[in-house]
């Protein structure tokens, strides 16, 4: 017993007195947790990421123009007015959440369809499929809108006041053949009476204290149509989001070890003798990273092939893209590796801080959750993160079905992070030897 207790002291001895692992242990959880903690709530006071979505106005009615007004309005939503292609486009490039295409005619035959009076118009919305959550949001808060607009301007608008006379008009006519219809006629009258005191107030916006009771009878006054925005021919598989995403984490994992490997190595004394060898120290790193990179090549092919025969995963866009945003990212994996190599001082104190960063760089990355929900700063600051290129080009390659350009601007940002850390390598390796 004395022996064991003995052993477990020399162990909590070790640990406590190496201080950057300690710290990186204690604060790794803390970090993790307060960054999902933020971002699914937090205490309450969050700051809510906004939506990107889009508004097509192909009707100039007053009805329309509120209804756009109304959806800037919400705090949710980060809203721009487009034509309906460029909509389109951004949507299916991944640019924009949805898109809210409001039809011509669309305020006259919404106030007619609220009675059933005609056929109700259709608002299409655009959407990202992999992002069906947005979609239920936008089309409950176009819902709301679109009934306080419509039943507001059935009471006070001028499309309301033409469809009353309209069918107090009809119905005078058929009065002596259809008596039955004196009720509707008179609730008419009422109605109109009430418009008519209204008018000075008819171009107001309505309230959004109306009671629910009000609209009580009244019918949905339009329909939607549902386009995920996809260019392959294949449907939005999820399991190609969660495969590329895994693959970016656990790809730099390996990265990892290799840069470990070298610091092992020269722990041993193995390094002192590959540079004692008759090979420069910028061929032998080269070599290094070529490795590295043909095997997280290796392990990327693999993981894709499972996800295609047993998930159906599809790559529908550029063969070639996904196979170029493949190559780019081993090599900025392998120049990951050196990085670490360069800069750790031991084997495990590296392997900590590399670990917390790649953890961070693949939460940042819109690996673990979707970027989308981020708050809009965040957004904007994981586009200076190579596993955002790397995700995102995978997502663009396979269930987006997106083309070479697509795939060239992924792979040119991480060829140039790979740049960045090797050069950063090479320097910090370079000024070792000339210390040696």
């Amino acid at each position: 017993m004395t022996a064991i207790l003995a052993l477990i002291r020399k162990d909590l001895i070790l640990f406590v007195n190496d201080r950057r692992a300690l710290i990186l242990t204690v604060l790794m959880p803390i970090v993790l947790g307060a960054f999902f903690g933020y971002i699914f709530g937090g205490s309450g006071a969050k700051e809510v990421g906004k939506v990107d979505i889009a508004v097509v106005m192909l009707d100039d009615s007053n009805v329309a123009k509120k209804i756009a007004t109304a959806l800037k309005s919400e705090t949710t939503f980060n809203v721009v007015e487009l034509g309906v292609d460029e909509a389109r486009l951004k949507v299916l490039k991944g640019k924009l959440s949805a898109a809210v295409v409001i039809p011509a005619g669309f305020g006259t035959a919404s106030v007619k369809g609220l009675f059933g009076a005609g056929p109700k118009p259709e608002i299409s919305l655009f959407y990202d499929p992999s992002q069906t959550a947005v979609l239920q949001m936008t089309k409950g808060l176009l819902t709301q809108h679109v009934m306080e607009i419509v039943t507001s301007e059935m009471t006070n608008g001028p499309a309301g006041q033409e469809f009353v006379s309209e069918s107090l008009d009809k119905l005078e006519a058929v009065a002596s053949k259809h008596p039955e219809q004196k009720p509707l006629r008179e609730m008419l009258a009422s109605l109109k009476a009430f418009q008519t005191d209204n008018l000075a107030t008819a171009n107001k916006a309505p309230s959004a204290t109306t009671p629910a009771g009000s609209a009580k009878g009244f019918t949905l006054p339009f329909t939607t149509k549902e386009e995920a925005m996809t260019s392959g021919p294949a449907k939005y598989n999820g399991y190609a989001h969660s495969f590329a995403g895994m693959s970016v984490q656990f790809i730099l994992f390996m990265g990892i070890d290799a840069g470990i490997s070298i610091l092992l190595a020269r722990r041993l004394g193995l390094w002192n003798r590959l540079l004692a060898a008759p090979i420069s120290l910028s061929n032998l790193l080269a070599a290094r990273a070529l490795s590295c990179a043909l095997i997280a090549f290796g392990l990327l092919c693999v993981i894709f092939s499972v996800a295609a025969l047993v998930f159906g995963v599809r790559i529908t866009g550029n063969l070639f893209g996904f196979l170029g945003v493949g190559v780019c990212f081993a090599i900025m994996t392998a120049s990951f590796g050196l990085l670490i190599a360069a800069f750790g001082k031991t084997p495990e104190a590296a392997r900590s801080m590399a670990t917390f960063a790649t953890l961070i760089m693949v939460m940042l990355g819109g690996a673990w959750v979707p970027s989308f929900i981020f708050p809009q700063w965040m957004q904007t600051a994981t586009l200076f993160v190579p596993t955002r290129w790397a995700v995102d080009g995978f997502d663009a390659m396979t269930w987006r079905g997106q083309g070479m350009d697509v795939a060239a601007e992924c792979m040119a940002v991480q060829i140039g992070f790979a740049l960045l850390f090797g050069s950063l390598a090479l320097w910090k390796f370079g000024a070792e030897a000339k210390r040696a």
